[in-house]
């Protein structure tokens, strides 16, 4: 954003290194830093001796309840249809980026044309700054080749330039051997101190050629019309083990993007001074060295990297389904595998056809396309590009990036190279691109018409299910003891929620089934006269625990073990590991759970209550390892327990989970133990019905 809104201001062959230092010192939790950083940045180098034509003025615009609102709160801006951005001169617009729920292109171009209105306020601040200051901006004055100069060059590269750009149409790195012999032999006939200056002579010469072209004939580099779009083609499946593929093409730019689906923790922790935010939908964009066929390093992305795919990112938020909908964490990585112009918006599309190949329910399609610019002599007469590839990127005044659905618009980012764009311009681009979106849809339709009903058999699949809130310590044990042990278990991934949402989440269907029943027989409530087929877990003299449901033991007194003659030690009659048929007598008022191997209540021997404190090994609840509110059991004060608090339990309360810390998603996309994703455990929000997703 302050480097979008600050670069284009500087000469653009001024040399020296400018660094803008931001700090947030304090943040009130409504008030947008980034917003209030651009402008002090603004005002800081206006109020310098730079060679700057500055000020500019970046401003937010809202809308809230089909009203407009310049800076609004983040409150408000919770609310809004849109999230924009707009840079302004005195004269004109600089930078637009926007989020937007499927806001139409009048709406886009009214809150452009308020922000421009209202800048000049905040302009006329930092001028009266800069005047108090009183500094005086230095003169730069910038170098140019003489003019006998350019008229030699131009002599000796005749009518070749045309030859020239029909090679560069192949190629976005702006490099072509014709180019490179062109400049060679045009060096050999100047003079050694005017030959650093053929390659700008040449740039310039090739430049005005094709917008004089484009302006004049209305013919592009590639011979297309000015709103006529590249060849379009996609592929869906193209990688069989990955959970959704699809391969998209525009002209020579082709970008794989590939959707991987996991548990709800796997999604990403965002902490920042304005608090925490998970995000479950997230986008990556990578374009190797060779996209545009050059040698590089491999590494960490860099910002242009980032960029793309925060934007790309940007566009589909608004069509991913809501977590009740679709209970996963979503993923798609973007390759670009050969690169001619517009691979962010190859990407938007990529991304679409990716997620509906692996099945998830996006509310619509969403197509992306890259606008151009081309001003003339005077700022009436300019050409609105269609789908821009690298050679009219290098060469116009603008790289205008907007994606939506049919509906409307999802995303859009402007930069310009000029200070002539004026809302009415913008307008036009808009209004242009939206046929040329309506194209790309097309295409989107033709290669998969709608989401896939299922998601990919290599997927894990998420069924969710309730239990009590007052439970959910319980279930998690002391140290995430018990949650872990069903993971282990079963071989399934199991994030639990504050609202005690429990999602069960792997690819065997077995084992899924087997932890779900797990999950609902430990919501079920004993009650008394229930008949259970349990396991003996543990034996003491005077009766056997066993367990019931999960999670839930109680005790068969040795005079309930349906013998008639006396027994003395429980341990004559049942084994550990037995399976026996039991009855629920009752339950006590302390949760204890008393039970019978005597299916007929009329035959129950009466007995003395237990007092209340128990034995160290009974049922009290003083016991060390029983059932009351013992150490290391399962009461609200257990040591160990589920207190909701950061001590004795796990750390964030039900925020975090038990497979280590929350993390992204990972270096690998490679399926766990479980044939998904290895997922460390978090939570995963649901409604009150069980529900089972992908199968």
């Amino acid at each position: 954003l302050i480097d979008r809104s600050i670069r284009p201001l500087f000469p653009k062959s001024y040399k020296m290194e400018v660094q803008v230092t931001v700090t947030v010192l304090s943040v009130d939790m409504e008030n947008d830093p980034k917003t209030l950083g651009a402008i002090a940045a603004s005002a800081a180098i206006h109020v310098s001796t730079l060679p700057w034509k500055g000020p500019v003025a970046p401003l937010t615009v809202g809308l809230i309840e089909d009203k407009y609102k310049i800076n609004p709160i983040a409150s408000e801006m919770k609310a809004s249809l849109m999230n924009l951005t707009v840079s302004s001169t005195k004269e004109a617009v600089l930078m637009v980026e926007a989020g937007a729920n499927e806001v139409t292109e009048a709406q886009i171009v009214k809150g452009v044309e308020l922000a421009f209105k209202e800048s000049k306020a905040v302009l006329k601040l930092i001028e009266d700054l800069s005047k108090e200051v009183g500094r005086t901006r230095e003169t730069y004055k910038e170098e140019k080749p003489s003019a006998e100069l350019e008229n030699q060059v131009k002599k000796l590269v005749g009518d070749k330039i045309a030859g020239v750009v029909a090679s560069l149409v192949q190629v976005e790195n702006g490099r072509s051997t014709e180019l490179a012999d062109l400049i060679d032999a045009v060096t050999e006939n100047v003079t050694e101190t005017d030959a650093k200056w053929v390659p700008e002579i040449v740039d310039h010469m090739k430049k005005d050629f094709i917008r004089e072209q484009i302006l004049k004939k209305g013919i592009r580099p590639d011979g297309r019309k000015l709103t006529e779009v590249r060849k379009l083609s996609g592929e869906v499946g193209y990688l069989p083990r990955v959970h959704g593929s699809a391969l998209f093409k525009r002209g020579q730019t082709h970008v794989l993007s590939v959707a991987t689906l996991g548990a709800q923790s796997m999604g990403q922790l965002l902490e920042s001074a304005e608090g925490e935010a998970e995000k479950r939908y997230m986008h990556q964009y990578s374009m190797p060295p060779y996209a545009s066929g050059e040698v590089g390093r491999f590494g960490n992305p860099g910002r242009r990297e980032i960029g793309h795919g925060a934007l790309a990112e940007r566009a589909l938020e608004p069509v991913i389904p809501s977590q009740d909908d679709f209970p996963y964490a979503i993923r798609v990585v973007s390759e670009v595998m050969s690169s001619n112009g517009s691979t962010s918006m190859a990407s938007v599309v990529g991304s679409t056809l990716s997620l509906m190949d692996a099945g998830v329910p996006i509310k619509a399609p969403v197509a992306g396309i890259a606008m151009g610019l081309i001003f003339g002599s005077s700022e009436k007469e300019f050409a609105v590009l269609s789908d821009i590839m690298g050679i009219e990127d290098y060469n116009g005044d603008m790289d205008f990036k907007v994606a939506g659905t049919e509906k409307g618009i999802t995303a859009l980012q402007l930069d310009v190279k000029t200070l002539n764009l004026t809302p009415e311009i913008l307008e036009k681009a808009l209004e242009q691109s939206k046929d040329a979106r309506g194209q790309v849809m097309k295409a989107i339709v033709d290669t998969l018409a709608e989401p896939r009903k299922t998601v990919s058999q290599y997927a894990p699949k998420i069924q969710v299910v309730k239990i009590p809130v007052d439970k959910i310590g319980e279930f998690i044990g002391p140290g995430g003891k018990n949650i872990k042990k069903v993971m282990a278990d079963f071989g399934v991934t199991v994030d639990v929620s504050d609202d005690g949402s429990v999602a069960v989440s792997g690819v065997d269907p077995e084992k899924m089934q087997s932890a779900i029943s797990y999950v609902e027989g430990f919501a079920k409530e004993v009650q008394a006269g229930e008949i259970y087929d349990g396991e003996v877990v543990r034996i003491m003299p005077f009766g056997a625990f066993v367990n019931i449901l999960p999670g839930k033991d109680g005790m068969v007194h040795v005079s309930d073990m349906g013998r008639e003659e006396f027994v003395a030690d429980a341990n004559d009659v049942v084994k550990i590991g037995d399976k026996v048929k039991v009855r629920v007598v009752k339950i006590d008022e302390m949760g204890r759970i008393n039970l019978s191997m005597n299916m007929d209540p009329a035959k129950d021997k009466p007995r003395e209550e237990r007092p209340r404190g128990g034995g160290r090994g009974g049922f009290g609840g003083g016991s060390r390892g029983g059932f009351g509110e013992g150490r290391g059991g399962f009461g609200g004060g257990s040591r160990g327990g589920f207190s909701g608090g950061r001590s004795g339990g796990f750390s964030r309360g039900p925020r975090t989970g038990f497979g280590g810390p929350r993390r992204d998603f990972g270096n690998s996309d490679r399926p766990g133990e479980a044939g998904g994703p290895h997922f460390p455990t978090s939570r995963l929000m649901g409604d009150d019905s069980n529900k089972d997703f992908g199968r």
